[in-house]
């Protein structure tokens, strides 16, 4: 039996960021994986400005491996297309020079960035990783958890655990009590294309809100090499309700739609089309209990307009092991000292969660969110406003003024 005083379960972008942040701080951890790396993950692939400025708040020189990492494409914004074919640009930074900045974002397929970052934990002393190993026991005891796989065989006993094990995590069932709603839950198909036409020179992703697809979108993100990671997703109450064939639906936009049907035109597809799930983070929830913490998709994050959970992820995982400091520190393991996560969790991201609830909601009503369109493309404070949505900007007091909402759909 292995001993630690943190256990991380998972090893994606949350369970690594937890892992990272806790080797900045000389504290040693496990972290333990199901897969083994390199691995693929079905996701949208993007790395907006906010997932780039978690990485350099754990360690800078890690950021800076990144941006120097070959297997990704850099990205300046995302476009939002409205249901009445509106474009709105919006830049991860609200003032850039790309001829002397580097990019406040990426596009990096997950196959390639998981396994970054996994090699990030493979070059700390303080982390021992352990791959090929699905964790499906949990047992509280005396000092803390015990932790196993099906047979026994692999077994760590943690005085504190971090759940980072994502959508499916059964510790969130069981022990944390969160499970799977409909209305807050939505799924998602992703594939790859190359040659796809019209990309933005500025790596834009894209984001569809076509009338036919509400309430949900279409996603075009540009990749290294000339493809693009290109998908859908949709509430998974509406998917229930209306019968709705995601796969189908995505490949009749394309093949069908005027717009897409030219920009696909010459596009090759590149392998199947895969689904996954998107826990989305527009209810708060209880994410910490008696020695344990909840991170990225296990935690229900996932932004609900957006759809971005890396970003989302890294920040929880800091979070987490900053929470774990403390928390060893003071030696109180109770679930009212674990609350501060929580407290931390909502402080920060909660602002950009409420507004993107708001948001996804909007999208019901295709004339009003074409009217917010139409404002923002000519109100520089709306824009400012999302583009901290994907940056490190703080909303806290701007969101808590009743001032400041007169004055972004007003003032031009």
């Amino acid at each position: 039996m292995l001993e630690t005083k943190v256990c991380i379960v998972g090893a994606g972008p949350g369970g690594a960021a937890a892992a990272l942040q806790l080797a900045q701080l000389d504290i040693e951890c496990i972290i333990v994986d199901k897969a083994t790396f390199p691995r693929d993950k079905v996701c949208g692939d993007g790395l907006s400005g906010k997932a780039v400025y978690a990485l350099e708040n754990i360690d800078k020189d890690m950021a800076q491996r990144l941006h120097q990492f070959p297997d990704k494409l850099g990205s300046w914004g995302v476009t939002f297309v409205s249901p009445g074919r509106l474009n709105v640009d919006i830049a991860y930074k609200p003032t850039y020079d790309r001829n002397i900045d580097t990019p406040a974002g990426y596009v990096c397929k997950r196959l390639h960035f998981d396994n970054f970052m996994v090699d990030e934990l493979r070059r700390r002393p303080e982390i021992r990783l352990f791959e090929g190993i699905a964790i499906e026991n949990y047992e509280l005891q005396e000092g803390g958890y015990l932790i196993s796989d099906a047979h026994g065989n692999f077994t760590v006993k943690a005085e504190i655990l971090i759940i980072a094990n994502g959508a499916h995590s059964s510790f969130t069932k069981k022990v944390a009590n969160i499970h799977m709603q409909p209305s807050r839950y939505a799924a998602g198909v992703r594939t790859y294309y190359k040659n796809v036409r019209g990309l933005h020179e500025e790596n834009f992703i894209e984001l569809h809100f076509l009338n036919h697809l509400l309430p949900g979108y279409l996603w075009i993100f540009p990749l290294p090499n000339g493809e693009a990671n290109v998908g859908m997703d949709m509430m998974s109450e509406a998917i229930i309700h209306k019968r709705i064939n995601l796969k189908k639906l995505l490949v009749d936009t394309l093949t069908n739609d005027p717009v897409f049907k030219e920009r696909f035109k010459d596009a090759e597809i590149m392998g199947g089309i895969e689904g996954y799930g998107l826990p989305l983070g527009s209810k708060k929830r209880k994410l910490s209990g008696f020695r344990y913490m909840l991170v990225g998709d296990a935690a229900y994050l996932v932004d609900p307009f957006t759809g971005e959970g890396i970003g989302n992820a890294l920040y929880s995982g800091r979070i987490a092991a900053q929470q774990a400091a403390a928390t060893l520190k003071s030696n109180d393991y109770s679930a009212k000292a674990l609350s501060g996560y929580d407290q931390q969790i909502y402080r920060i991201l909660g602002p950009e969660l409420q507004l993107s609830k708001r948001l996804q909601r909007l999208v019901k009503f295709p004339q009003l969110f074409n009217m917010l369109m139409r404002i923002g493309s000519n109100n520089k404070q709306l824009k400012e406003l999302i583009s901290s949505m994907f940056y490190e900007v703080d909303l806290r007091k701007k969101l808590a003024q009743p001032s400041f909402y007169f004055k972004l759909f007003f003032n031009k």
